[in-house]
Parts: C-alpha cells; structure tokens; sequence
C-alpha cells in the first residue's frame, strides 16, 4: 500500500471522472446532456488548451449532432484501434443503445461515463436514478457503479484497466446530480498511478484489434440460423472470467492508493440478521445508517454493489452473512409489469440457484422496494424504516419509500425526525435565486474550505429545471472525518438568505439549529429590519435564539463598482463568520499541497457593511 501524500482537489463528480477519462483516451465523442454535459465540456476544454494524456498527445475531441452520432464516432474510432470514450445520460444514452450492442458484440474496450438520470416517461425529469444505464443491461457492457465523487475518480481508472484486460466494454455510472454535481473532497490520482493501472501490452493488443488494410479481418456481417446462435455463445468465456478480472484490478489498484473495493461491498455486523443490497449513492447513506443502528444494539448490515453486470453469485454471496434472516433489495429504478426490480431479480435467482445446488440451506426473506426516482431524497430515517420493515413477521413484499402511495399503498412509514449523529459536522444553508451568482459563490467557499483547511467538505446545490430565475438553495457540510452523506441537510449552525422577499415564502428558520447564525441581505437596516420581518421569522429568531445579522449587499456592491453581484459580498461574509461568529473557532490551514491556487485571505468587513 502506498504512504504517498496525495494532491487534494474540491471537485464535483463529473470534473472527477473527466480527469482520468480525459487521460487515458485519445478519442472523445461528445454531445452533451444534463446531467453528464461537464464531463464533455471539461474534455472539450482541456483539448483546446493541450493538455495531453498519460502517453503526451492531446486527445481528439469530436462534438456530433446527436447522441446516437457520437456513439456511431466511438465505434468508428475503436475499429480503428483507438481508445475511445464518451459521456452521456438518459435518452441520450437510450440513442447510443444500437452502437452499445455492436460495439459489445465485437468484444471491443471502451468506457462510456453515465451520470445515470430518469427516462421520459409520464413525464420527462432532468434529475438522477438507474433507469436510463437499467435499460442498457441486456447490451453486453459490463456496468460498475460508484457511489461518491472519490469512487467515480477511482472507477473511471479501474474500468478503463478492466476494459483492456477483459475485452468487455464497461459502463461506469453514479448517480446524476447527487454525484455527478456534487463538491467534495477527493484524493487525485496522480499520471504514474494512472499509468500503472494501464499497461502498454494491453493498449498495444487493443491497437491490434483494429481495422488494418495491411492485415485484413472480417467484421460486421450479416448471420444466418446457421451460426448466429453459435457465434452469440462465443462471448461465455470473457464475461464469465471479467469479475475475476475486475476483482484484479481493484486489488492493484488498492496497492497504489490504499483505497480498497469490491465487487459486492459488505458494511455492518458479522452477524447481521437483516441485509440491504442497493447500489449508487444510497449505499453510504445506507451502510452509515446500519453503523448507527448497530451502535445501538441491532444486527444490521448492508451490501453496496460495485460490479452489477456481469453479475457474480459467487462474490454476491461470499459479502452476504450467513446469519441473515430477512433482506430489502432496493432499485432506483421501475421496471412496470415485472415481478421485480432489476436488481431484486437478479439476487433471488442467485438465492434460488444456491439453494437449488445445496449451496444454502433456505432462502431469507426476501423483499424487493423503489426509492430515489428522479433524485427524490433518500435519507437515514428513510434506511430505519426499511429495516424496521425487515423485523416484522410479513413485510410488503414490495414497497416504495420516500413518498406516500395512497393509490396502491407500496409506501412504508417512517418517522422524517430521525437523524444520524451530526455533531461532528458544521452545515450550512444558502438561499438564491438561478443566475445570481450564489451558487457560484458557494462552489468558492466550500473549495476554499476543502482545500486550505484539514476539514473534509461538501457541498451540494438544489435548482429545479427552469434554472435561471427558480429558488437555488445550496447545502455546505464540513467536519474533521470523512463525509458519508449523500442526502440534503435538514439542520443548519448557518444559514443565509439572499433574497429578502424569500422571508415570506420560505421557512427557511425551521432548519436552523438553536443558538445558530441567520444572515439577511436586506435593504433595511439594523433600526428598521426587525419590524418588516414576517411574524413567523421573528419567532423563529427568539425561540431558537439565533444569532441574526443583516447587510445590504446590494448597496455595498453598487458602491464598490461591483453592480448587482451581491453574491460576492455574501460569500465574504460567510466565511468572515466561520472564523470569528459567536461559538466558532478559527478554521485551520491546511499544509496540504493543492492542486490549483486558491484566495489565502478574505478581506475584513466594515462595521458600516455588517449589522447585528
């Protein structure tokens, strides 16, 4: 395992997955749709300036007409024997479906990077879960699911080796919006680890697979009953070895970094009695909810899947406990019609199998549940429900989470108060509006945060579809341990509110912890504020005894040349508090190498600007 200090970058998911992919490719086929359009850009970018990849050439960056054109450029650029990649999601996705099958078919490498979103149906959603890459399983890609910003760095780099050493193409996914835009705090691989996880023999042979006038290979014909079928088998052998394979490059990969998965990933008791298997983001929410649940007694645990297709039963069932008496199987997606879930499916016909050769004695109650459709949140009260499900003599065979279902009452019950401990944690809630600049603000602090102090940090900003002109609320989380929590914050030691009109259409006071700090931009000054404030917010005020400032940022920024970009001026104030605000100490630097320069000061306030 390797003692190196690693470069610390705050970074979302798709700049984390464009960074090794970039690298490790010499063709990227783009067109870009949300919530994967980043990673093309960041390409696209880094291609106009020369930055090269780990063999010194800029890679080609080629932006097509549609998603189905770019899948047909990444098939044309592989048959040339060229490393090819792209990005996509959704319907996108859906048009690269033909190319996905031909380009299997041939048992050629390649990576395509998904931030998996929901698929036009009742209606279309630009937000996240596993519909869209669910309905690419039968195309004969492998599919590896990450379930952080550090994993989809991580798994960009392992598919990638995986791809070359199997000769299955791999589709490696997280979760659009919840991982693909979130900031956090990621250890980068550096270009000798990425190197290392790419051998030249394995590129080489890949070269040799290519279309080549001087050494003639017939590909792409035309099948008749006489051999389709036999031809269709021929691929067994590589899809039977590729966990195998998988499992390899993630123990290499492990020696380099230190950072150790697996294909079927078990976090809980030894001796748990009730089991969750989900894969994505709602794994870390998940496996941190049964840590909590065990810590008071209970005997639960969860799976996280790393490698869904192919799928191993013998790793499946090597993570599952012998002592499980009842398991939630938990889909992001919806599958109408079917007796399951994707996923659910899949585990009861390996328990069957097992059961059927004697492998295990009987099966665990088994469950199957939906949660998450179109980054609905899934959350710690959300995961105790679910186990709490798993304690009663009949369950709901299958159930939803997270809504309430009045039609066909799927809906489990849980108590919204519940939480994990969140002591250790300083969070933080920012109220704008699309297109003025606060969620750009706070992209700033939470890097500046992350990077010049030893605090891990998050950030995550909710807008709806019509973007520019719709509330933006951004949610910041910083604290001394890593960050396991995929979800919206409900408590906060800080919030601001940058808008001033939002004081009487948010109950934005109802997140905020007691003895916390409530900034307002307004232009009423600290003589006058208090009587134009809603009742509601001035009772919230005194009853959880908050600290309240006010500023007019608006007036600050005319009258420093700035215009209407108040947000400048309230991210200066928000870090102004982290280091002198009442009950908060002085955030410390860190020595931490950084990857990219950032502001070493904020420059103090006047007592004329800040109001208490």
């Amino acid at each position: 395992m390797s003692n190196k200090k690693y470069e610390i970058a705050m970074i979302d998911g798709n700049e984390a997955t464009a960074y090794v992919a970039y690298r490790v490719n010499e063709v990227c086929a783009i067109y870009p749709i949300t919530p994967s359009s980043n990673m093309a850009e960041f390409a696209d970018e880094w291609a106009a300036k020369g930055i090269k990849n780990i063999w010194g050439t800029v890679p080609e960056v080629i932006e097509m007409q549609s998603e189905g054109g770019a899948a047909g450029t990444v098939h044309g650029a592989l048959q040339t024997g060229s490393l090819t990649t792209t990005f996509t999601a959704s319907q996108g996705l859906m048009l690269m479906l033909p190319n996905m099958y031909k380009i299997a078919g041939e048992l050629t490498s390649a990576v395509f990077h998904i931030a998996a979103r929901s698929l036009a149906a009742q209606g279309l959603s630009i937000f996240g879960d596993h519909q869209d890459v669910m309905a690419a399983r039968s195309t004969g890609f492998a599919m590896l699911s990450s379930a952080s910003v550090q994993e989809a760095h991580d798994f960009s780099l392992i598919s990638q080796s995986a791809t070359l050493k199997s000769r299955v193409p791999f589709l490696h996914f997280f979760d659009g919006f919840r991982t693909s835009h979130e900031v956090s705090k990621v250890q980068m691989l550096t270009d000798e680890e990425i190197r290392a996880m790419i051998p030249d023999d394995l590129v080489f042979a890949h070269r040799k697979r290519g279309m080549n006038p001087d050494h003639p290979f017939i590909r792409g014909t035309a099948q008749n009953p006489d051999v389709y079928f036999q031809g269709r088998e021929t691929v067994n052998p590589f899809y039977s070895i590729t966990p195998e394979l998988v499992e390899e490059t993630m123990d290499r990969f492990f020696e380099l970094t230190g950072r150790r998965y697996e294909l079927f990933q078990y976090y809980g008791a030894p001796d748990a009695e009730r089991v969750i298997i989900l894969m994505g983001s709602g794994g870390e929410t998940a496996s941190e909810t049964a840590l909590a649940l065990n810590q008071a007694g209970e005997k639960t645990g969860v799976i996280q899947i790393r490698l869904y297709r192919p799928f191993s039963m013998e790793h499946f069932l090597k993570a599952l406990p012998s002592t499980v008496k009842s398991i939630a199987v938990l889909d992001r997606t919806k599958e109408p019609g079917a007796t399951g879930e994707p996923i659910f499916q899949d585990v009861m016909s390996a328990l069957v199998l097992y059961l059927q050769r004697g492998v295990i004695k009987q099966i665990p109650r088994l469950i199957g549940g939906r949660y998450g459709l179109s980054s609905k949140e899934f959350t710690p009260a959300m995961v105790k429900a679910i186990f709490d499900e798993l304690k009663k003599p009949e369950p709901k065979e299958q159930f939803t989470i997270g809504i309430n279902d009045d039609v066909t009452f799927t809906s489990l019950e849980y108590d919204p108060s519940y939480t994990l401990d969140e002591s250790k944690w300083t969070q933080a809630l920012f109220f704008g509006l699309g297109a003025d600049g606060t969620v750009g603000a706070n992209k700033n602090s939470i890097k500046i945060i992350g990077e010049n102090t030893n605090l891990y940090a998050q950030g995550y900003f909710v807008y709806d579809s019509k973007k520019s002109g719709a509330r933006t609320v951004s949610h910041l989380r910083f604290g001394p341990e890593p960050l396991r929590a995929p979800y919206l914050l409900t408590q906060a030691n800080f919030i601001a509110c940058h808008q001033f009109n939002f004081t009487e259409k948010v109950a934005m006071l109802s997140q905020a912890k007691p003895g916390g700090t409530f900034l307002l931009n307004s232009p009423y000054d600290k003589d006058e504020v208090w009587d134009k404030l809603p009742t509601s917010v001035q009772k919230d005020i005194l009853k959880k005894k908050l600290h309240f400032y006010v500023i007019d940022a608006t007036a600050v920024a005319r009258e420093t040349g700035m215009g209407n970009r108040i947000n400048t001026i309230m991210q200066t104030c928000f870090l102004r508090f982290l280091a002198f605000c009442p009950g908060k100490k002085r955030l410390r630097r860190s020595n931490t190498r950084l990857k990219r320069p950032i502001p070493r000061k904020v420059a103090p306030l006047s007592r004329k600007t800040l109001l208490r």
